[in-house]
């Protein structure tokens, strides 16, 4: 997996001993970086050519968002993760599953299309007054494409 979730993850002492000043050096923009710890962790793993796993019989606690302010700043905190360890993992992908490809480029295209659609659609609607249905209709699809990719 491309990600092992901060409090589901476990990792053997001596590949986090190998790795630790690397992840402790963690920066975005120059700056220390507070977020996505857990994505880059693994993407350190991976790239030392160390082996992810995912575990169903695996059960964590942890604690979620319980506002909507709460889960935006969540994804969007995520989302900044995804979008700067990509720049990572890109040499890792070929050697990875095809899956786990597919997944990346996935939750890297599909906001920047989610972006195109509606400021489309709204373009649309400004200028002819007409419902943008068939953008109604891509952002719908994207939605079906995503949550079926997630669901297999």
């Amino acid at each position: 997996v491309m990600c092992c979730c901060g409090p589901c993850a476990m990792y053997r002492r001596s590949a986090l001993l190998l790795l630790l000043d690397e992840y402790e050096e963690q920066l975005f923009r120059g700056r220390p970086s507070d977020f996505g710890e857990d994505r880059h962790l693994t993407i350190l793993m991976l790239n030392a050519g160390f082996r992810t796993e995912y575990v169903p019989e695996a059960i964590a606690a942890t604690v979620v968002p319980n506002t909507m302010a709460a889960y935006l700043r969540q994804q969007l905190r995520w989302a900044r993760s995804t979008f700067r360890d990509t720049l990572l993992a890109l040499r890792l992908l070929p050697g990875l599953d095809r899956y786990i490809t597919l997944d990346v480029i996935g939750q890297n295209l599909g906001p920047l299309l989610l972006a195109i659609s509606v400021l489309t659609g709204l373009v649309q609607l400004a200028l002819t007054a007409v419902v943008p249905w068939s953008t109604i209709l891509m952002i719908a699809s994207m939605t079906m494409v995503r949550c079926g990719v997630a669901a297999f």
